[in-house]
């Protein structure tokens, strides 16, 4: 039977790239597995945007018991993010003077939310990773993972995530976040200091995002243009939904800061504007995929940091109506080209 294990660690003076120093910054994660006597089969699995650390309940089918990425076989770990909101300190942290961060907590980057996973890595006593893997936001973070010292991990699976952000995702980021900020209760990101909550808008920007997650063959698939009553979509009752789900368990000032860290991804920044020189220093042995209906990260986009990466690469498209979300939706093919890249 795998175990399993939730734990955090403490680091201190954790310094991001905006300047800002952390006194302590507390990393939240789940462990599933049995690391080996030699530490040879480590997995870091990094969640997308709004993920947590429980990555057998969002990536079932892909991870667990049996599954390609194999808790019998594996010690799968999965963090959560600097500035989430799901243990890692984010924006909810107490700051030293009682209160929340709030408008206080610092911009972060994808690079910083890896650079803490190595000293993460270090605490565990894992000099050496089997594999890292991560789709959206989370196969930014292995990408940048990977780059900051390849000599530490031998595979990387990047799935759904290209190696930076174009206009049309930044236009997209900045839509949601307006729509965040814009709501009288977000008091630029303190209103928990005041007691309030700004729902509405946390809700409207996951129903902007929800619209690049699916593409538009499986929303006219699957509500046409049904009305539920005389002025009630089918497609709007199914995203009121999805706004619904992630008011329920998501912080609005993390959703803020992490879509900005993914907004400003770009693996160039710092190294080179060459895009091949740029990832030069990346895993030797990559696996990425794309999902064929992706309107957030089209193949096309995704494919160009294929033909970059050093080494041995294998980009496989997963054909699928579904979208961006086929990487969380499509297991069985996700599952397939999982399975012959971390045993290869």
């Amino acid at each position: 039977m795998t175990t399993q294990s939730t734990s955090v660690e403490r680091i201190l003076g954790f310094v991001t790239e905006s300047g800002h120093t952390f006194g302590t910054v507390e990393v939240a994660y789940e462990t599933f597995g049995t690391l080996n006597t030699d530490r040879s089969n480590a997995i870091l699995v990094e969640h997308a945007l709004t993920g947590d650390t429980s990555v057998t309940e969002w990536w079932a089918g892909v991870v667990g018991p049996g599954e390609a990425i194999d808790t019998d076989e594996y010690f799968v770990v999965c963090a959560n993010s600097l500035g989430g909101c799901s243990g890692t300190t984010g924006p909810q942290s107490v700051y030293s003077d009682g209160l929340p961060y709030g408008s206080r907590f610092p911009a972060v980057t994808i690079r910083d939310m890896a650079r803490l996973e190595h000293h993460l890595a270090q605490i565990l006593g894992i000099d050496s990773w089997h594999a890292v893997i991560g789709g959206s936001m989370g196969g930014a973070r292995a990408l940048e993972f990977a780059l900051l010292d390849k000599r530490k991990v031998k595979k990387c699976a990047i799935i759904a995530a290209p190696a930076f952000c174009d206009a049309d995702q930044i236009a997209w980021a900045m839509m949601q976040e307006r729509a965040i900020e814009l709501d009288p209760d977000y008091y630029s990101g303190d209103y928990t200091a005041v007691g309030a909550f700004p729902a509405q808008g946390l809700g409207l920007a996951r129903q902007i995002a929800h619209l690049t997650y699916r593409n538009d063959v499986e929303l006219n698939h699957r509500f046409s243009s049904r009305r539920r009553s005389s002025d009630y979509h089918e497609v709007t009752s199914y995203l009121d939904y999805q706004a619904k789900k992630l008011t329920a368990r998501f912080d609005p000032h993390s959703y803020v800061v992490l879509s900005r860290a993914l907004r400003d991804h770009d693996v160039r920044t710092g190294r080179s504007q060459d895009l091949a020189t740029a990832l030069a220093d990346a895993c030797t042995d990559n696996l990425v995929v794309s999902v064929s209906s992706d309107r957030l990260f089209p193949t096309a986009q995704v494919e160009l940091l294929a033909q970059n990466l050093p080494g041995g690469v294998t980009h496989q498209v997963i054909e699928s109506e579904v979208g961006h979300d086929g990487f969380l939706t499509e297991t069985a093919a996700v599952s397939a080209a999982l399975k012959d890249f971390l045993r290869s």
